[in-house]
């Protein structure tokens, strides 16, 4: 359990430079707010992060942070602390400090609490959900699988914030036309992610994906096969023993010149989505492409079938109860994101389907957004220029 985020800034040790201190001040009269981005190395979180200063309708700074190596993966305990940063390798934290901060992720998060702490004007919008500190935020906007609870401060989204850059679309969609038009048809695009908890997505599962991706389309057409950055290599190779001549994988690299995924975004003719990936989910859903959804089997391994016990019975009580976070945090069964959550979300609207049901046909229009009643909450929160 963690403290809040006072007390445990407090209490642990500083792992870093105290650069930056200077003592809050009030915005300027007259001047347009400052707000800062704080970003790292995770896309779909910027995505999100960069929709809602987008939204805003003024101008933004990014502050692009680096993790020191033992955090790139590993996630500390919530508090205004930097000292999990590599300060040398990221932009600058330091005054004059914004008036506003939209950031995304528990890393991310403690940055921007160490910010608060040194500027108590400054106001802080989350993308995702506070891990509990819900009076570190000024604003969270949270996406349906985190289930968080209605307070004044919460936002609760039918969809996440991803929204697919058209204009890039059609510039890949340009570089990429002659080979993918050249593949049998229907194109069927699968987008890889990888293991998540509760569920697992190895080998074995990667090739059970692959049977029922080849029953779902009848050996009809030709498959392009993308990895993301979480792929691990062993499931990339099950999947690349699965083939036919006629398809295509790309195995994702972080120095890659040409990644497919958004000319498949904008040519493909139909999608398989591992369950894992939000932002792939959701992409493709408000572009309206036909999406199927292959959703990762539960790993129950030993130890790991009491954390499906208590997702099912935290499940139970949200339906019984409702509104029942306290209660579940009393009993420690809240916290945990529900990926089912934003499954079920698509289905319900019609944009998807679980593998091996008829794709759902194309629509012109992608899902309603709710961008304007996040920009309006948002611009509450400004001083007045």
């Amino acid at each position: 359990m963690y403290g809040s985020p006072r007390l445990a800034a407090a209490s642990r040790p500083r792992r870093h430079p105290e650069k930056g201190l200077s003592a809050p001040t009030e915005p300027a009269a007259g001047r347009p707010p400052v707000i800062w981005t704080l970003e790292a190395e995770k896309p779909g979180d910027n995505a999100q992060i960069e929709a809602v200063a987008n939204a805003i309708g003024l101008p933004w700074q990014r502050r692009r942070l680096a993790m020191r190596p033992e955090w790139r993966i590993a996630k500390p305990e919530i508090a205004s602390d930097i000292g999990h940063l590599d300060l040398a390798a990221g932009d600058p934290l330091e005054p004059p400090w914004p008036d506003l901060i939209v950031t995304s992720g528990r890393r991310l998060f403690n940055a921007a609490l160490w910010i608060k702490a040194r500027s108590p004007g400054t106001k802080l919008v989350l993308v995702g959900r506070p891990h509990g500190h819900f009076e570190g935020c000024d604003l969270v906007i949270a996406a349906p699988q985190y289930r968080l609870p209605p307070r004044d401060n919460v936002f609760n989204l039918v969809l996440p914030l991803l929204f697919p850059d058209r204009k890039r679309i059609e510039v890949a969609s340009a570089d990429w036309r002659d080979e993918l038009e050249a593949m049998k048809r229907p194109l069927t695009a699968v987008l890889v992610g990888a293991q998540t908890r509760p569920f697992r997505f190895g080998p074995r599962d990667a090739r059970s994906m692959m049977r029922r991706i080849a029953r779902a389309t009848g050996g009809e057409g030709s498959l392009f096969v993308t990895t993301s950055r979480r792929t691990p290599p062993e499931v990339a190779d099950a999947i690349a023993a699965a083939l036919a001549p006629s398809d295509r994988l790309f195995r994702w690299q972080p120095e890659a010149t040409r990644n497919p995924y958004l000319a498949l975004l904008g040519l493909a003719d139909r999608f398989v989505v591992t369950g894992d990936s939000a932002s792939m989910m959701v992409e493709v859903a408000r572009l309206g492409r036909p999406l199927a959804l292959y959703e990762l089997p539960p790993d129950l391994r030993p130890g790991r079938w009491r954390r499906h016990a208590k997702r099912a019975l935290a499940g139970a009580i949200r339906t019984v109860m409702g509104d029942s976070e306290e209660l579940l945090r009393r009993l420690r069964l809240a916290g945990n994101r529900d990926m089912t959550a934003l499954h079920r979300r698509l289905y319900a609207a019609g944009r998807a389907v679980r593998l091996g049901r008829p794709w759902p046909a194309a629509t012109q229009t992608g899902l309603d957004d709710e961008m304007a009643e996040v920009a309006r909450r948002v611009r509450a929160l400004l001083p007045e220029s």
